[in-house]
């Protein structure tokens, strides 16, 4: 009996791969670009200087291997986070990565894995998946009510029944920009640490995760979940320096935890996985926090504003249109019948957006005042281009 031959292009990929295809929101070249929630103003003069000066130090040092606990660094982001949300934190209860990416899929290589559960709430971030698909962890999604918040009750019942060894929130949410109240995450918190962890000692419970990217542009009062870090041991609260630093390009995200979770994140890192470069140009940046914060002020008015505007519109349906609160620096709005002609039509118009999320609903990043004219004049256009081919 002879054995088929396989394809000269056949590989062993793993099977739960195959038919997949790699992550990413269209890139596009069109003059508008509202789809990533990139910050639209370009670094400073400046703050290009700073950096510039700061890696060709950090050049001269190429040949050898980068600090593998990068502690100036560190240190740096435990500085702002304390600038920003008033918690004071030790340089060990710092980690970072290459994006906030690398970060979570540290966390699923920690404490996710085979025979073990990581657990969201959809509608949320779309890598969440995959991180679990790529460390083998079971993935679970419960439901956010109609108006995108979470239901604590809900939360604590399926954490309960699924025995979870991650669980991930975001606030703000992504793609709805829904803030979680702190009680919502003290819930969670307490329901977490009741959790039994197949292969963990008894009463470790399960690790919590607040994705806070957006953190910076929240409104005023809305609180930050490290505010709970000195008394809750599991959890950990993530940032990146991709939004509200303007440094989508630089690839560096971070956490906030106890000692001990930043120390199993330190088992599962690649050896010297920030580049010094990297480094380098993350401190640079960090030194600039002052004017940067000051464009994530002008985001949040121009991002309010939007909503308000939005909310003053009619949809095709003849309906006003539905707008998601929001504090991060994007808008979700809707809804359509048909998504994708309105999506197809502002790109025709030179606006590229994100058709992603619930059926029916669209999501805009924040852009410059120039930027987001352009997109109110073409949304205009093609909600009268769409109504009217409705009453032909």
């Amino acid at each position: 009996m002879t054995t088929p031959t396989a394809p000269a292009t056949a590989l062993p990929l793993r099977p739960e791969l195959a038919g997949e295809v790699p992550y990413g929101a269209p890139q596009l070249d069109v003059p508008v670009l509202l789809n990533v929630n990139e910050n639209p103003y370009a670094p400073s003069d400046e703050v290009v200087a700073t950096i510039a000066a700061d890696v060709a130090a950090a050049a001269r040092g190429l040949n050898r291997y980068p600090d593998r606990d990068f502690l100036g660094l560190r240190g740096d982001l435990a500085a702002f986070l304390h600038r920003e949300s008033g918690v004071s934190l030790a340089v060990e209860q710092i980690w970072a990565a290459n994006g906030s990416n690398e970060v979570m899929l540290h966390l699923l290589q920690a404490f996710g894995g085979p025979g073990r559960t990581a657990l969201s709430f959809a509608p949320t971030y779309s890598m969440y998946p995959e991180y679990a698909r790529d460390t083998h962890t079971r993935w679970v999604a419960g439901r956010r009510n109609e108006d995108f918040t979470l239901d604590p009750a809900h939360a604590v019942e399926l954490i309960e029944r699924e025995q979870p060894s991650v669980i991930l929130l975001t606030s703000p949410n992504n793609p709805t920009g829904t803030a979680l109240p702190l009680e919502v995450v003290e819930a969670v918190l307490d329901a977490a640490a009741r959790v039994r962890v197949p292969g963990a000692p008894d009463g470790a419970g399960a690790v919590v995760v607040v994705d806070e990217a957006y953190a910076e542009f929240r409104r005023a009062g809305t609180p930050s979940a490290l505010e709970l870090l000195a008394d809750r041991p599991n959890l950990a609260v993530s940032r990146t320096m991709s939004k509200a630093f303007a440094a989508a390009g630089l690839r560096l995200g971070y956490l906030a935890a106890s000692t001990a979770l930043v120390d199993a994140l330190r088992v599962v890192r690649l050896p010297y996985h920030l580049s010094a470069v990297t480094q380098a140009a993350a401190r640079a940046a960090l030194k600039h926090t002052e004017s940067l914060l000051a464009q994530v002020d002008a985001l949040r008015a121009e991002r309010d504003a939007l909503v308000d505007w939005l909310r003053g519109q009619t949809g095709p349906s003849g309906k006003p249109l539905l707008v998601a609160d929001t504090d991060a620096n994007f808008v979700l709005f809707g809804t359509f019948a048909d998504r994708h002609a309105v999506w197809r039509g502002l790109l025709d118009r030179g606006v590229l957006i994100r058709e992603v999320g619930p059926a029916g609903w669209l999501r805009v990043s924040v852009g410059t005042p120039g930027e987001t004219a352009r997109f109110k004049d073409a949304l205009t256009d093609v909600i009268t281009d769409v109504t009217n081919e409705q009453e032909a």
